[in-house]
């Protein structure tokens, strides 16, 4: 059963080949027998998961069960589950419980879906890597000597591992797209305030958008149809109308302009993953695409001002966590001060400590301007450079990431380097603009992605131009050597 997609274990349950019970029980047993080897989850709920199948079970018996029910998925931590531990992957949070489901965690539930445990993360959604997490970082399927991207690396690698169908998952700057790529996945951040906010915790909140890591777009237009909804409860939510992004998935690709960016295949990429890109370019253009070269000039600022925004935003939401209203406070503090040093100092790690400094830094008297502003400029003319060129094409194609997944402590001395691992993904957050990767090839037997960006609310086209490309390819079926 693991070996299924959503869209068959849909199909299964219908077809009474398998209960809910039975297929939730089948994927915590691969959990308990194999995650060791991977670290992909922080928490397990098997007892609320069989009791959520059990419901499932009752509801598609009476015959009018949403598509997802009695489907299991895994959250990423980052999202509030009432009653369940909500860590954010650090120690700040390693005793949070938290008293609310987000908005995205209450539609899965309404939806009939089985929550099997919180995925491992880096720590506040901050990292490309998984290195960052209090417990541990989390291992590749592919090759666990290597990283499976961040932040969202523990739902990539449940997914990748198949202890998961899906996942939810959270992109600040790539942390959907990028582990997809090194997974060998497919991953969709949808536009800015396409999904509600609400009980996510926050990272950077003009960035952060919730999304999903399934393995193939169908199977992700699936999860975006019960993930995406308006909410009046987050003030960054579009009221937007809703589509059923399963209904076009089909439509042919005659006709269709993809743009495809000089600044994308610079120095940096690996020839490689270039070579599997232009391949992929190749496919598109047998589906009846007309490829266009565009440019996207201001794209070698992307890195630079995201990381004067972020790590701002960052400052500004963490500061919350001060060992007083929740989350950890040290041992015996001898005044208040000593308390908030001592409670920020141990309940943060080094990564989070560094982005707190920055954002402190550029938001300060006398470098406000010069640093934040700034990079608030920059970022307008980053999606300047996108309102142009969605003027003459429809999708804009690129490779994901520049390299396939690097080893554990590779780039672990070198925060910049880590930080160009993102250099493809960031623009699309700065923007607000929706992006989805998809496998499009193996480097030394490890995955590559190809990444699509679309306009604004057009997740429905995207999941069109993934999907046709995953019909006339494979590369989406393959599954790491250690799942079977």
């Amino acid at each position: 059963m693991h070996s299924k997609t959503i869209a068959q274990l849909i199909s299964g349950l219908r077809n009474k080949e398998f209960s809910s019970v039975e297929l939730t029980q089948h994927f915590l047993d691969r959990i308990a027998a194999h995650d060791d080897r991977y670290n992909s989850f922080i928490t397990l709920t098997g007892d609320i998961a069989l009791t959520q199948a059990q419901v499932a079970d009752q509801r598609l018996a009476a015959g009018d069960a949403p598509a997802l029910c009695g489907v299991p998925i895994a959250h990423k931590d980052i999202f509030c589950t009432k009653g369940v531990r909500t860590s954010c992957a650090s120690k700040m949070l390693d005793n949070f419980i938290a008293p609310y489901d987000a908005t995205i965690v209450e539609n899965y539930q309404q939806a009939g879906a089985v929550m099997l445990g919180k995925t491992n993360m880096d720590e506040f959604a901050m990292g490309s890597s998984n290195e960052t997490s209090y417990y541990g970082p989390v291992k590749n399927p592919w090759n666990t000597n290597c990283v499976p991207g961040g932040s969202s690396g523990g739902s990539a690698a449940a997914v990748a591992a198949l202890l998961a169908p899906g996942a939810t998952a959270s992109d600040t700057g790539g942390s959907i797209r990028q582990p997809a790529a090194l997974c060998g996945l497919t991953g969709i951040k949808p536009t800015y305030g396409r999904v509600s906010r609400y009980g996510m915790i926050a990272f950077a909140s003009s960035l952060d958008q919730a999304g999903v890591l399934t393995r193939s777009a169908e199977d992700a237009a699936i999860m975006l149809n019960t993930m995406a909804s308006f909410d009046a409860k987050d003030s960054t939510c579009v009221d937007q109308p809703l589509e059923d992004y399963t209904q076009g998935l089909a439509a042919s690709l005659n006709g269709l302009t993809i743009g495809i960016p000089d600044e994308y295949f610079g120095e940096g990429l690996n020839p490689k993953t270039a070579e599997a890109v232009q391949a992929a370019i190749k496919t598109y253009q047998s589906l009846g695409a007309t490829i266009k070269p565009i440019s996207l000039p201001h794209t070698h600022l992307a890195v630079p001002a995201y990381y004067v925004i972020a790590p701002a935003e960052c400052s500004a939401n963490l500061s919350r966590f001060d060992g007083v209203r929740y989350g950890h406070r040290c041992e015996d503090p001898k005044d208040l001060a000593d308390l908030y040093k001592r409670s920020r100092g141990e309940g943060f790690g080094n990564e989070v400590k560094r982005r707190i400094l920055v954002g402190a830094y550029a938001l300060s008297a006398g470098y406000y301007d010069a640093y934040y502003n700034k990079a608030q400029q920059v970022r307008r003319l980053i999606k300047q450079d996108f309102v142009e060129a969605f003027a003459d094409v429809d999708v804009i194609l690129g490779p994901t990431a520049p390299n396939p997944a690097f080893e554990f402590g590779a780039k672990g001395g070198d925060p910049v380097a880590m930080y160009l691992e993102d250099i493809y993904t960031i623009a699309t957050n700065l923007a607000g603009l929706p992006g989805l990767s998809i496998p499009c090839g193996l480097i030394d037997g490890k995955p590559i992605g190809l990444q699509l960006i679309g306009n604004y609310f057009a997740e429905g086209k995207l999941l069109n131009v993934a999907h046709q490309f995953q019909q006339a390819t494979d590369f989406h079926q393959q599954t790491a050597p250690a799942t079977a």
